[in-house]
């Protein structure tokens, strides 16, 4: 059972703590039928509440503190890995993870946001917070793929880059901006997926290439719901109604025409089933990298420079 239930979720585990209570009784009564009801009662619910979730609830469900993360991925879809660290600047930042890889025999340099499963690993991390040494860190990377001719994968899932003092003092703009550029004339395909947060330009610093994916239950967007809610209403009370107006799901940025399509999940979020979420992402991958690896360097830049040009809408007065 779920650790962690979201208020939506309540009924459903409700009803699976039920069965489950059952299950271990089955051996003295008869109670089959009466099992297979309730979970047949059970899936029509699931898919009832997840085929109608809010923006707000799918922002509670890319937080999930259960959802797999960058190393649990690369874990679950990577042959081999080996993790590269620091910046050669200032030190090393366990916020961004990163190194060369192989998937189903592809090699490749992957790059993510990493955050905890408990309280010791998320203050290790910086909740997934970057400081200026991470994307210099992640900027030393992708420089490293480009030199070996290796395309590159980030996993994004960040609240955000780290908004304290000694981050502005070491670079936290320029940090980011550099990426962007580098990022921009990279000579090797670049794939990005949004496997939880995508928040402002801690995403968008290891958020620019050829493809752009997000997860089912994911969100991007140039602010958090909570912090858009403080500015416009001087109160986070209002975050689901902020959370509507950004238009920040994957089907929203599909929509947008920025990103190039959704990972699906598994019924109830990634959290419910991490093996058949990594499935869906290595799919991904290995189906974007085949099909980026038969462009040329010039072809790659050109629809690269195409994909961002067309973002967005604008007029001439």
């Amino acid at each position: 059972m779920a650790k962690y239930v979201l208020e939506f979720e309540k009924p459903i585990i409700e009803l699976e703590e039920k069965i489950f209570e059952m299950r271990s009784m089955s051996d003295q009564l008869d109670i089959d039928d009466e099992i297979a009801v309730l979970e047949e009662k059970v899936e029509r619910l699931r898919g009832n509440i997840y085929e109608q979730l809010t923006r707000w609830q799918r922002v509670q469900l890319a937080r999930h503190p259960e959802r797999p993360f960058t190393l649990d991925y690369i874990e679950m879809i990577c042959d081999d890995f080996i993790e590269l660290h620091g910046d050669r600047s200032f030190r090393d930042d366990p916020a961004i993870v990163g190194g060369p890889a192989q998937i189903d025999g592809i090699e490749l340099v992957l790059i993510g946001h990493q955050k905890g499963h408990d309280t010791k690993e998320n203050l290790k991390r910086n909740f997934g917070m970057p400081n200026p040494e991470g994307y210099r860190k992640a900027l030393r990377l992708m420089s490293l793929a480009e030199k070996f001719r290796l395309p590159v994968v980030t996993l994004i899932d960040t609240p955000g880059a780290y908004p304290g003092i000694e981050a502005e003092e070491r670079g936290q703009a320029e940090a980011i901006a550099r990426n962007l550029i580098e990022m921009a004339g990279l000579k090797t395909p670049i794939v990005n997926i949004v496997i939880g947060e995508g928040a402002s330009g801690g995403a968008l610093g290891i958020g620019m290439g050829d493809r752009f994916y997000m997860m089912e239950n994911t969100w991007y967007s140039v602010i958090a719901p909570e912090s858009c809610s403080s500015i416009l209403w001087r109160s986070w009370e209002y975050k689901e109604q902020a959370a509507e107006a950004l238009r920040l799901t994957a089907w929203d940025i599909l929509e947008l025409g920025i990103s190039d399509g959704i990972i699906r999940e598994p019924v109830g979020g990634a959290h419910r089933d991490h093996e058949a979420a990594a499935d869906e992402v290595k799919n991904q991958i290995v189906t974007s990298l085949r099909e980026l690896k038969k462009l040329s360097h010039d072809e790659l830049l050109d629809q690269r420079s195409a994909r961002y040009r067309k973002i967005g809408v604008w007029g001439t007065a």
